[in-house]
């Protein structure tokens, strides 16, 4: 078959914007593994921005929309290989009880922070969604369910990522201040702490001050059971977004197609966990279709970086980090509230 120069066109012109995009990922992902508390997705955003400012060309548009958007679901998809349903179980009826306590109380903040501080709606969500689920890969996922544009997921990774770091200086000490045990220090870590790696290396430190190492496999299990949250609460929020259109489309005499905004990718993450946890897929495949989902979602960042416009993020001001620190010292104490009414500190 003969192609139309049109038609060649169009099926390469994503290219120059992915090899852009991988080109600021492969380092960002390098200077994420060297400083995991940082981690590769936020240094994606650093260097994308940075670059945005100076070189951005044109043709490169298609493939970094591409990257910000298709590449991001599939990451999102093969992160479900890191899941097992078993773990979930194996957390206890109690710290999923703990967790849906600070899912509510990030939720209840946000909206009320919203208002107080006037933050697009938008920025909000994602900020909410990210500190009581985990992080960036939460912001993530929620962002093409909501229609939230790349410097809502971009100021709201940035808040995260913010936290993220004050948490792995200061939970230590604080764990040690209130008399915490092993158990329920991995619980408040592992429920308020938002990003993977930053968990990791809160409750790492708090086992190295203790010699024990029983904090760190806990808080690792249940950050990883809140990833699963995920999937309920995309569903909830396409949801509510398929409710608004309706009415917005009855308003305006036109009409509203759920399927348009339906999360279809939650639904490969979820077969991804299922089929990793009937032992379906060889750990060592397990461990490398989840490095390679990481990766891809660092590709993302990098051209969520790319797109966005610097000076309208530092425009934004004070007030995402205001509401992101309220969501997070909600969180924090919830969670320390919620496993002393249950007997767990």
């Amino acid at each position: 078959m003969k192609f139309t120069d049109s038609r060649y066109a169009g099926a390469f012109a994503p290219v120059p914007g992915l090899v852009l995009s991988l080109a600021v990922a492969i380092p960002a992902w390098f200077a994420g593994r060297a400083v995991p508390v940082i981690g590769g997705a936020v240094f994606a955003i650093a260097f994308g921005l940075g670059i945005g400012l100076f070189y951005r060309p044109a043709r490169a548009a298609p493939g970094i929309r591409f990257a910000s958007k298709k590449v991001l679901q599939w990451a999102i998809i093969l992160l479900g290989f890191e899941m097992n349903i078993r773990n979930v179980l194996a957390v206890g009826s109690e710290s999923l009880l703990v967790m849906l306590f600070t899912l509510t109380a990030a939720f209840a903040v946000a909206a009320v922070m919203w208002r107080v501080l006037a933050v697009p709606g938008n920025q909000a969500v994602l900020i909410g969604v990210g500190t009581c689920i985990c992080g960036g890969s939460a912001i993530a996922a929620t962002a093409p369910v909501i229609g939230a544009d790349d410097r809502d997921v971009a100021q709201s990774v940035s808040t995260i990522f913010l936290f993220n770091v004050i948490a792995v200086f200061l939970f230590p000490a604080l764990g040690r201040t209130l008399g915490l045990s092993d158990h329920g220090f991995g619980v408040w870590a592992g429920t308020a702490v938002n990003d993977t790696s930053s968990v990791v290396a809160t409750a790492s430190a708090w086992s190295e001050a203790t010699g024990r190492g029983d904090a760190l496999a806990l808080a690792t299990v249940v950050k990883l059971t809140r990833t699963l949250l995920i999937i309920p609460i995309t569903l909830i929020l396409a949801g509510y977004v398929s409710l608004r259109g309706r009415r917005e489309g009855a308003k305006a005499g036109g009409t509203f197609r759920f399927a348009k905004i339906f999360p279809w990718f939650v639904l490969g993450f979820l077969a991804a966990a299922i089929l990793n946890s009937l032992g379906w897929v060889p750990p060592v495949a397990a461990r490398d279709l989840t490095k390679t989902g990481k990766f891809l979602i660092v590709v993302a960042m990098a051209a969520i970086g790319l797109s966005t416009d610097a000076k309208r993020l530092v425009a934004s001001g004070w007030r995402p980090i205001a509401l992101g620190l309220a969501c997070w010292i909600a969180v924090a104490l919830t969670s320390l509230a919620a496993q002393g009414m249950l007997g767990m500190l």
